[in-house]
């Protein structure tokens, strides 16, 4: 697989200084290391492929914006909530569900093909890993490409839904004001009051995307399941991800326990920090392709 030549997109990217020599050298001691690498990352491996991160100084969402993203009970306990939310993700989608893999997503990719990453665990909803072909893969936070219904589980695909979408609204339009990490967009209460959203086409039910909003809980299933991969490994490396989120920083206690090497490769500070064997301050596309 070749790496993709396509210049990364630094709008929402912070500023940082190029990879030093001697820490590039120490990454590179750190994974030649590793014969089972655990790798967990987060939206900062996702923001060279353009899109927005929440935490980042500057550039995050947060900082940018008084906006934040919807949480799970207000999803489920309120129509106009819903209403809202799907308004939004529907003007947002074409432009969220375009973004390609950039040179860290190529990168992990081949790092499994080689043998050498045992498993990867992202925080982000984007599919940009699965994009790239990452297979040996746990979406945390589930993944926004898919749909499913609250009532009767049945699952379909996002671009399934966008067809209902414009079946239900064939003359809404909006102008979008920004996108958020999620892929919606920001909208006035006055472009959504019309916006017709579709129920579940089996049983009527709720649709709602299948990530784990703010506010909720990742299932216990998928927990066990990752806990065990990081079992078997013998190292964890952190791209792209400042571990606020206790369900991702949970791994990297559990890590620390088992006494592995850690690794954190971040723009800007990580809740690891004080405990990590290796801290690098560096875009993710641009250190890991040095990674031999």
């Amino acid at each position: 697989h070749s790496v993709s030549r396509a210049s990364p997109n630094l709008t929402f990217v912070p500023a940082c200084l190029p990879p030093d020599p001697a820490e590039v050298e120490e990454l590179q001691h750190f994974v030649s290391n590793s014969k089972k690498l655990f790798v967990m990352t987060g939206a900062g491996i996702s923001t060279e492929s353009g899109i927005p991160d929440y935490r980042s100084e500057g550039v995050g969402l947060y900082a940018r914006t008084d906006r934040r993203p919807i949480q799970h009970a207000e999803f489920v306990r309120s129509a106009s909530a819903r209403q809202r939310y799907w308004a939004r993700n529907f003007v947002g989608w074409p432009q969220f569900s375009s973004h390609q893999p950039n040179k860290a997503h190529l990168i992990l990719r081949d790092w499994e093909e080689l043998g050498k990453l045992h498993w990867l665990v992202t925080q982000n909803v984007d599919a940009l890993h699965t994009k790239a072909g990452s297979q040996r893969l746990t979406e945390l936070h589930g993944c926004a490409h898919r749909v499913f219904c609250l009532a009767c589980g049945d699952r379909i695909l996002r671009s399934e839904l966008q067809e209902h979408f414009q079946a239900l609204n064939p003359t809404w339009k909006a102008e979008a004001f920004g996108v958020a990490p999620d892929g919606d967009v920001f909208l006035t209460d006055e472009q959504v009051r019309n916006f017709q959203v579709p129920a579940c086409h089996k049983c009527g039910g709720i649709l709602k995307p299948d990530v784990t909003f703010f506010g909720d809980t990742v299932s216990q299933e998928k927990v066990h399941f990752v806990h065990q991969r990081l079992a078997e490994s013998d190292s964890m490396l952190v791209a792209g991800s400042s571990m606020q989120v206790y369900s991702g920083y949970r791994f990297a206690l559990a890590a620390r326990e088992k006494k592995l090497p850690i690794a954190v490769l971040n723009i800007g500070p990580t809740r690891l920090d004080h405990f990590a064997s290796l801290k690098l301050n560096s875009r993710c596309g641009e250190l890991l392709p040095l990674i031999v």
